[in-house]
């Protein structure tokens, strides 16, 4: 501390570099944040999964349907707990995209007991066959209130126009649970569905009695419907997940690739820079070498001062992702879940931007230790 006046003069003799380094290192880690939310994002699904759950769905594609008959064939094998089944839907709800599953509202819940849904209004949904179910972000973000009469229209099946109630408000009992589902009975859609649709479902989610049983499931599974119309691929959760995060491989790396270069061209930059602004200071540094100054005290005068615009910057740069990555989240109504900002990504962000302040500090700070007062007193008139 005892260096902080000298240090600040520094940095403000040249105020315009000093802001535009600062504003480098802000975008450089608002970048950082962004790749490291969106990366996030699309492996969402891998985190989210249950080691005892496992999925069945079309061999040809998870896209494909399957029969609802298929789930007595299912039952037989040893070793399952409960099974559910699930199709899914999208339409328009006032202009914008939206997308929901009709399930099986006898054992969804045993399924998936990470979903909180308040007893009472289970109830009701059970009661109301246009009764749905939202997650707590859906509803938030359509400002939806129990009791709702929501309509949409089905832009997917051309099933026209729908109106249901809002029985329910679901919460994720962690904090990778999706809470932007939407669900609604699965016998009422089966109703309204398309001709080639009726009968069938996107996939079954099964719940095991052993974890470690759920291999020999999948294989038993799998075998019982081989050589048949509908054959099926029977996984673990967090395998499905995979290869869903498959289907958005060339959109992530697309992303990753174009913002860790542009990241990177960032900090090299400015790294650059803070490295300029100190050999421009050779004669200074040569003076204070000759005043008596220690050759650490010049090596930790030359990393404080890339540390602090760095410091500031990053922390600049965090803040702001902070403040519009909510914005985004809105803007993609929920393509993509769990945009939300991270304390392990804000932390990850500041030691980022205090490694990166130290390398374009260290190497002119060293040279500076190294540096005789002669030759930089070389030049002084």
């Amino acid at each position: 501390m005892k260096f902080a006046r000298i240090i600040l003069a520094n940095l403000f003799r040249k105020k315009v570099r000093l802001f535009l380094t600062i504003g480098s290192f802000a975008v450089a880690l608002f970048l950082f944040a962004f790749l490291q939310v969106v990366w996030g994002a699309f492996h969402f699904w891998a985190e989210a999964t249950v080691a005892d759950r496992v999925l069945v769905t079309n061999r040809a594609s998870f896209l494909n349907t399957v029969p609802l008959y298929y789930k007595d064939r299912i039952l037989r094998t040893p070793g399952i707990k409960y099974i559910t089944y699930i199709s899914w839907f999208a339409g328009t709800y006032q202009d914008t995209f939206f997308g929901g599953f009709a399930i099986d509202p006898e054992n969804h819940r045993h399924v998936y007991p990470n979903f909180i849904v308040p007893d009472d209004q289970w109830r009701a949904f059970l009661n109301d066959r246009q009764g749905a179910i939202a997650g707590v972000k859906i509803a938030e973000r359509f400002h939806w209130k129990i009791g709702d009469r929501i309509p949409f229209k089905d832009t997917y099946n051309g099933t026209g126009d729908w109106e249901l109630n809002l029985a329910g408000i679901y919460r994720g009992q962690r904090p990778q649970d999706d809470e932007n589902q939407f669900w609604i009975h699965w016998d009422y859609w089966n109703e309204e569905a398309p001709p080639y649709r009726k009968g069938q479902v996107a996939w079954y989610v099964l719940r095991v009695d052993n974890a470690n049983e759920s291999v020999r499931i999948c294989k038993a599974i799998d075998q019982e419907f081989a050589n048949s119309p509908y054959e099926t691929k029977t996984q673990v959760e967090s395998a499905w997940a995979a290869d869903v995060v498959k289907q958005f491989t060339n959109i992530e790396s697309l992303v990753m690739l174009v913002g860790t270069v542009v990241f990177f061209t960032l900090l090299l930059v400015t790294s650059n820079t803070m490295a300029i602004a100190v050999r421009e200071r050779t004669q200074e540094l040569a003076i204070f070498k000759a005043l008596g100054f220690s050759d650490f005290a010049l090596l930790n005068l030359v990393i404080a001062e890339s540390l602090v615009p760095a410091l500031f910057g990053g922390v600049l740069g965090l803040a702001l992702a902070r403040i519009f990555m909510p914005i985004l989240a809105k803007q993609l109504n929920g393509i993509l879940p769990s945009l939300v900002i991270s304390a392990q990504i804000l932390l990850s962000g500041l030691l980022l931007a205090v490694l990166f302040g130290l390398v374009s500090g260290i190497i002119p700070g060293i040279f500076a230790m190294r540096m005789r007062v002669i030759t930089g007193l070389r030049k002084v008139v």
